[in-house]
């Protein structure tokens, strides 16, 4: 049977597997990313383990999820967070002439969203948004079960919308983005606390940690609001690993939502978790490759 080599590549390690047509996984590691982590050397690690399972596995393709914006054609890794001197690399390029498979790239948080569409939280459903809440705050549209990413690839920043315009200044260049207010980071500029730790002293019924959860339900539902409007979805998926304590704030989110958007923009809309957790973005870039013409550029 033919498989496809997904890749969710980070700052800190690398998850690298195989896929049948029907997402069944025939093999999956993870490696650490290599240090310095430049795009060379980050190339040449990933080709060396592509070249080894390809034989192996019939693999006929790459799908790779990286952690930054990609152009509209999935072909060039704009800028990699967290790895070293990444800057428009032509990573697709790179990987097709280092194994000779047809590759294709794209912004992690939308390999996760691709994922949940697949084999996830989002299957039932042709028109959603993922928002993964983590050490940024990323997100994912799917649009008549396609991920829409605009047209120059760009699209679906949806933690960097605006919740306050005087805000805390984004690295993005925005003030009092979704991700200012939502993120690891501001969580614990804001308590002093990591979110764990909070969803612990919650669950032990702490007033104080409890009444937390409640007001970071509310800026969600706020910001979720705004994309509400917009894109009417059938369903919102929250991923990442602050989903993990959604039962301590999704009620007041629901809430706000009820309170800040009207009836006819949120019919039959399900504010739901994501379920394939940090696995959403192997699996996605393996769908993306199976969605991808399995032809190489230079053939």
């Amino acid at each position: 049977m033919k498989t496809v080599i997904g890749i969710d590549l980070g700052g800190s390690s690398i998850k690298i597997g195989c896929f049948t047509p029907k997402g069944e996984s025939v093999y999956q590691a993870t490696i650490p990313t290599p240090q310095p982590s430049t795009p060379e050397k980050v190339t040449e690690v990933i080709a060396s383990v592509v070249n080894q399972l390809k034989n192996q596995y019939n693999s006929i393709a790459i799908g790779l999820g990286t952690p930054g914006p990609t152009d509209g054609e999935g072909r060039i890794a704009k800028i990699a967070i967290n790895l070293d001197n990444w800057h428009n690399v032509p990573l697709a390029d790179w990987l097709e002439s280092q194994t000779g498979l047809p590759t294709k790239i794209a912004n992690d948080a939308n390999c996760a969203g691709l994922g949940e569409a697949w084999l996830g939280g989002g299957q039932q459903f042709s028109n959603f948004i993922l928002l993964t809440l983590g050490t940024g705050i990323g997100g994912a549209i799917i649009l008549n079960k396609q991920l829409y990413t605009g047209i120059h690839g760009a699209a679906g920043e949806l933690g960097l919308i605006t919740l306050n315009y005087t805000g805390p200044k984004c690295n993005s260049g925005n003030q009092g983005s979704l991700e200012q207010y939502l993120s690891i980071q501001a969580i614990e500029r804001q308590t002093g606390k990591n979110p764990a730790v909070l969803a612990e002293l919650a669950n032990q019924g702490n007033q104080e940690a409890i009444t937390f959860w409640q007001e970071y339900g509310k800026l969600l539902g706020a910001g979720l609001a705004s994309l509400i409007y917009v894109l009417t979805p059938e369903a919102i998926l929250i991923g990442g690993g602050i989903s993990a304590s959604s039962h301590l704030f999704f009620p007041s989110t629901q809430a706000e939502i009820e309170r800040r958007v009207l009836s006819s923009s949120r019919i039959g809309l399900q504010l739901l978790t994501a379920k394939l957790g940090n696995q959403a973005g192997i699996f996605g870039a393996a769908k993306l490759a199976w969605d991808s013409e399995f032809t190489p550029r230079n053939s």
